[in-house]
């Protein structure tokens, strides 16, 4: 054997050994690569369990940005490899979307991807006028206010849910409800339409009807008597009060009607000047029952109407206690007396006004 094979000889087991290591140490490398990307797919990578909304025009940095500032994600490294893999940052979604403890990142990235939202809870009472229920409905999904508004003001959508500008009131019952924050004024509207027809069903429409009222009728009666008392155990008795006035075509005369069509119920003591205000609303004017509710009825006070109180009382006049509470009468001598002392006890407190 010459030289030159003696050397080969020895070469090749040298090249062998080193290839080896070579493919060791990439297959390690590989390993712990593959083990790190495992890490991040599927450990959990929630630090503080919570929520964010994403606007509809928000870009993935946004989503970024909201997930940091509420330390909702451990490792963002991971989120931002997950989400690149799953081509997250071309669909973004908008939505309110919460993430529980024990999430991984992979959990985490298809609830955004799928736009797996959570509802968010509008809940609606004590309001009066639209632009009251726009400012607190817009607080909890995502079209603004004057956006909600002008939805809400436009003489189409009215007249297609069967209503007008004065009775659209009695369409949007109080309660607390779920909604998404994508929700559309569109949507909102439906919603509160098809929530209207669920409320009237055949029982209170009986009910309604053996009253000889609508039920716009009813919830207009029902916004007065919301307006007149704040004692839930007395409704039914104003409600009997106003049905007595109504079957006897007296003149309602409330009070709140005034308020309303003067726009400030901040008035205390109604004055002979405020009743002098040629509206609709003034039922010390004009017969019968105002054009539609003053006040967005909550369901007890509706309930109150539909099954009111049967007595004889056609007078009410607020307690000289203040207690919030009223005294009634059958005649309007009793309810001279008891309005006496009511003035009294309001001049006695300085109210003037």
């Amino acid at each position: 054997m010459n030289l030159n094979a003696n050397n080969r000889l020895h070469l090749f087991p040298k090249l062998n050994k080193w290839l080896i290591i070579f493919f060791a140490i990439a297959f390690i490398i590989a390993g712990l690569r593959g083990y790190q990307l495992f890490q991040y797919i599927f450990d959990e990578n929630i630090d503080h369990p919570g929520s964010i909304i994403i606007a509809k025009d928000a870009t993935y940095q946004d989503v970024l940005d909201s997930l940091n500032a509420r330390d909702i994600i451990e490792n963002e490294k991971a989120f931002r490899w997950v989400a690149k893999k799953k081509k997250y940052p071309a669909s973004i979604k908008a939505g309110k979307y919460i993430f529980e403890k024990g999430m991984n990142t992979n959990q985490i990235v298809n609830r955004l991807r799928a736009g797996d939202q959570e509802p968010v809870t509008v809940t609606f009472n004590n309001l009066r006028f639209i632009d009251e229920l726009a400012g607190s409905v817009a607080q909890r999904i995502e079209p603004d206010s004057l956006e909600l508004l002008q939805y809400l003001n436009d003489s189409t959508v009215i007249s297609q849910h069967g209503f007008d500008q004065h009775s659209f009131h009695a369409m949007f019952i109080p309660n607390t409800y779920e909604f998404y924050w994508t929700t559309t004024p569109e949507q909102f509207v439906e919603r509160m339409a098809s929530e209207y027809r669920r409320f009237w069903n055949d029982e209170r429409l009986a009910k309604a009807e053996s009253l000889g009222l609508t039920p716009i009728e009813v919830s207009t009666v029902a916004s007065i008597v919301q307006e007149e008392t704040i004692k839930a155990d007395e409704k039914a008795r104003v409600a009997g009060l106003y049905l007595n006035r109504i079957k006897r075509g007296m003149l309602l005369q409330a009070d709140p009607t005034v308020k309303f069509a003067l726009g400030d119920f901040g008035i205390k003591r109604v004055l002979n000047v405020h009743l002098k205000i040629d509206s609709p609303y003034n039922t010390y004017i004009y017969a019968g029952l105002p054009p539609g509710p003053i006040n967005f009825p909550e369901i007890s006070s509706i309930e109150a109407v539909l099954n009111a109180e049967e007595h004889a009382y056609l007078y009410m006049c607020a307690s000289d206690e203040f207690n919030g509470y009223h005294n009634f009468a059958k005649t309007l001598r009793e309810h001279n007396i008891n309005a006496r002392r009511y003035q009294e006890a309001l001049n006695a407190n300085k109210i003037w006004k």
